[in-house]
């Protein structure tokens, strides 16, 4: 299975950070944030890593390389400048990912959800033919009403009066037949592709229940620097026993 970790956005609200630097390569806990991802991406199994870039988008590829670092294989999705939004640079990016159902990571959270389960799911959305399956999280502060519910049978949708709104955490596996639509190189959003496939329950989905943080701001950003100093020999237990 191969993996995508989406980098291609501004960071306007990380700025001046961002002016002069990609918001993937910020430091956290003493290594570029997106380097957390690889981190546990190696651990859980994965070698073959798609990143797509716009905004400064030569300091990843010159920071991260072909990934050897960090014990993976790197392909990058290189995009113009302003980006081609969620589903756009997946869509664009399909022929570096395959024909089999891949995991996508918002370049730009900080979490301990187990990738290793992104295996087992890809292989269940074959069988079931469903279209993606999301990882949902409780609602922070700065997105009180949410995004998304999940049903009791494990789907998700948009309406569920009886079950609370949660907030899709950025981190999914999908079917490539999802992005059928929308041609390379176009500016598209993921929120209406997912909303079309969840009226014909075509998305499934999970509750996380631990850690995760949408690191999108300088305060945000201080705040994944003070969980991964605390929670160090923790968090890397946890990537060791996701092998």
């Amino acid at each position: 299975m191969k993996a995508m970790i989406l980098a291609a956005g501004r960071g306007e609200r990380m700025r001046p950070l961002t002016d002069t630097s990609p918001k993937p390569l910020l430091n956290v806990g003493g290594i570029p944030l997106i380097g957390h991802h690889l981190q546990r991406l190696q651990a859980a199994g994965f070698r073959d890593i798609v990143i797509n870039h716009a905004w400064l988008g030569q300091q990843i590829e010159a920071t991260l390389g072909t990934g050897s670092t960090y014990g993976v294989n790197i392909c990058y999705s290189a995009e113009e400048k302003g980006g081609l939004e969620t589903a756009g640079g997946i869509a664009t990016a399909l022929p570096l990912l395959g024909h089999k159902p891949f995991l996508v990571i918002n370049g730009d959270v900080l979490t301990d959800i187990d990738f290793a389960q992104a295996l087992k799911i890809g292989a269940k959305i074959e069988q079931t033919g469903k279209l993606a399956h999301l990882w949902l999280v409780d609602n922070p502060e700065h997105h009180s009403d949410g995004d998304f519910s999940l049903t009791q049978t494990g789907d998700v949708t948009t309406e569920q009066p009886h079950n609370p709104t949660l907030t899709f955490s950025g981190i999914g596996v999908y079917h490539p037949a999802l992005f059928n639509s929308i041609p390379p190189h176009t500016r598209a959003k993921l929120a209406p592709l997912l909303r079309t496939a969840m009226q014909k329950n075509q998305i499934s989905g999970e509750y996380h229940t631990g850690y995760w943080l949408d690191v999108g701001t300088k305060e945000r950003l201080h705040l994944a620097n003070q969980w991964v100093n605390k929670n160090r020999g923790e968090y890397l237990t946890d990537m060791t026993n996701i092998q």
